[in-house]
């Protein structure tokens, strides 16, 4: 087995089915229950049959104790990246530190364009990832500056960074290599 330097995580992959609510809801709790270390929630907005993820991550957070939660993973064309930011620190905060990030750079591009989102190619929706995780990270940076970037994809005009993901523990500063908050 490969060492990524981390502790290996077992965890539950829920499907955020609007029908199942209460099901999921019990998931997550014996999931926290039994000692599992993760659960994973697909973010697909465009699908009418799907809770939506974060209010889902934010109602499982405070159900739970202990178990980390992530979206598998967010679709960054229908989440604004400097939004995501506060939505994801401001969850991992009021859950104790509990939140993972995973980012999707978007595949399903009619449900996307449907929504209103893009639809891109696969290099532009490369490209407008790598620029995503520059505006996370500019947002997690603390400072008294507004901060200003200038993508093709995204752009900053003076955001003030915060609030900030809390840091892990061993981890050093999670706002300026971005290791510690994946």
């Amino acid at each position: 087995m490969a060492d990524f330097g981390h502790e290996l995580w077992f965890g539950a992959f829920l499907t955020p089915d609007a029908a199942g609510h209460h099901r999921i809801v019990r998931q997550a709790v014996l999931a926290d229950e039994i000692g599992l270390d993760i659960i994973g929630i697909q973010d697909h907005p465009y699908l009418p049959a799907f809770l939506d993820t974060w209010t889902l991550l934010s109602t499982l957070a405070g159900r739970t104790e202990r178990v980390r939660l992530f979206p598998d993973v967010v679709t960054l064309p229908l989440r604004p990246p400097a939004v995501l930011a506060r939505a994801a620190a401001s969850l991992d905060i009021l859950s104790g530190g509990r939140v993972e990030l995973g980012l999707g750079s978007g595949a399903f591009w009619d449900g996307i364009a449907a929504m209103g989102g893009p639809r891109r190619s696969p290099g532009e929706a490369v490209d407008a990832l790598e620029e995503a995780i520059a505006v996370l990270r500019a947002l997690w940076t603390p400072g008294d500056e507004g901060v200003r970037l200038d993508g093709r994809h995204y752009r900053l005009e003076g955001a003030r960074p915060g609030p900030f993901p809390r840091i892990r523990s061993g981890c050093g500063s999670a706002r300026t290599s971005g290791a510690c908050w994946s």
